[in-house]
């Protein structure tokens, strides 16, 4: 189980050009774009629990509490606690997406580019992704499609083993977004996949 305070931003169309040069900035240390296919269990009218089947396991996702509206100069989005729990199947028996149907399973292609980072003293330091880490932030730009329909989405999801989730979210946000300068990111616009579901399968 891991639990993490996020802030996410989703807008329908191509990723802008400005958007992606300032995310290869050598100071953000990007790692390789990821690309694969989340299958999500649309839930109607509900915004506090995520269900999806990725890579042969199934995540489910569960949002323990709204932090508020966070601000960092013009951007403003809407913090969450959330708990993920992790289930996988060494048999490859179950959780297999040619086996999900129905029009509640939806598809979402996606290539992610996502690095990590870590509060140190007044500075951020770039940690390898996928190590064991404490304390940390991961900060995502992710290109999404669903039946040709393209959105793009940037996200920060803070970690802690020492209860300083929120603060890890807010001192990486803070440094990694004081020189942001392109669309305006809005809190209107500021909420997590499974509100996001919910207006592109209308």
């Amino acid at each position: 189980m891991l639990t993490t305070a996020e802030l996410r931003w989703f807008y329908p169309g191509k990723l802008p050009e400005g958007v992606l040069q300032w995310f290869e900035q050598d100071q953000l240390g990007l790692a390789s774009a990821e690309e694969r296919e989340d299958i999500y269990l649309y839930v109607p009218e509900s915004d506090f629990v995520g269900i999806k089947l990725r890579q042969g396991r199934l995540e489910i996702k569960w949002r323990k509490a709204e932090l508020g509206d966070l601000q960092f100069g013009k951007v403003i989005g809407k913090a969450e606690k959330w708990t993920k729990w992790l289930c996988e199947d060494s048999s490859n028996e179950c959780f297999q997406p040619n086996e999900v149907t129905g029009k509640f399973w939806v598809s979402v292609k996606k290539k992610r580019t996502q690095h990590t980072y870590k509060s140190l003293a007044d500075q951020l330091i770039s940690v390898n992704v996928g190590d064991e880490n404490e304390e940390g932030c991961n900060v995502e730009l992710t290109e999404l499609e669903v039946s040709s329909n393209v959105w793009w989405s940037l996200a920060f999801e803070a970690y802690s083993k020492s209860d300083r989730t929120l603060e890890n979210l807010k001192e990486t946000a803070s440094r990694i977004l004081q020189n942001y300068h392109h669309r305006q990111l809005e809190a209107k616009d500021s909420y997590a996949y499974p509100h996001w579901l919910s207006l592109v399968i209308k």
